[in-house]
C-alpha cells in the first residue's frame, strides 16, 4: 500500500497538484495540516484516492486536530504537531501515538523533513513542499506498507 504524505502546503495549489499527479498510484493521501483549501481541491479533483486531513495551526475549518487511520493492518497517528510541542522534541507525540496503539506517527508544522524510530514508533515529518526551513529542499513523504510487516518511509524532493 502506498501512502502519500504532505504537510504545510500553505495555499500552494500548484505544488500539491503536481505532487499528486506524480503519485496517482497512491492508495491514500494524508495531509497533515496548513493547507485546507488545496486539500479540498485535491479531494474534488482526485476522488478515486481517499484523503485524510488534519487541522494545522493556520487552518480555520472544522477539521479534526488528529486522526488515527488504519491502513494495511497498521494504525497511523496523524496530527499537525503544534499541539504536541514538536519544536522541543517528539516524546509527547510518541506517547500520544502509543496511547492509541499506533505503530506510525505522522506530523508536520516544523517544515523540516524527518524520519526516525522512537520507542517502537515509526515517525515521519514530510517537510514542506512550499516553504521548507533550515535550508532544506521542498519535500513530501511516501510510505509503503506491506501485509508481511515491511514499512518503508521515504522523503522525496519536489522537482522544480
Amino acid at each position: 500500500m502506498k501512502i502519500l504524505v504532505v504537510s504545510d502546503t500553505h495555499r500552494n495549489h500548484a505544488v500539491l497538484d503536481s505532487i499528486v499527479k506524480n503519485n496517482l498510484d497512491s492508495d491514500l493521501i494524508i495531509h497533515l495540516g496548513d493547507g485546507e483549501n488545496e486539500a479540498r481541491d485535491i479531494q474534488n479533483e482526485y476522488p478515486q484516492i481517499p484523503l485524510v486531513y488534519v487541522k494545522g495551526n493556520c487552518d480555520y475549518g472544522v477539521h479534526r486536530d488528529l486522526q488515527v487511520v488504519t491502513a494495511c493492518g497498521y494504525k497511523i497517528f496523524c496530527c499537525h504537531g503544534h499541539n504536541f510541542d514538536v519544536h522541543s522534541g517528539l516524546q509527547q507525540l510518541v506517547d500520544a501515538a502509543k496511547a492509541e496503539d499506533c505503530q506510525i506517527a505522522l506530523y508536520g508544522h516544523t517544515h523540516i523533513h524527518r524520519t526516525e524510530f522512537i520507542d517502537g514508533v515509526y515517525i515521519m515529518n514530510p517537510g514542506s513542499p512550499d516553504s521548507p526551513r533550515n535550508h532544506n529542499e521542498p519535500t513530501y513523504g511516501v510510505i509503503n506498507l506491506t501485509s508481511d510487516g515491511q514499512i518503508g518511509m521515504n522523503i522525496i524532493s519536489v522537482k522544480k
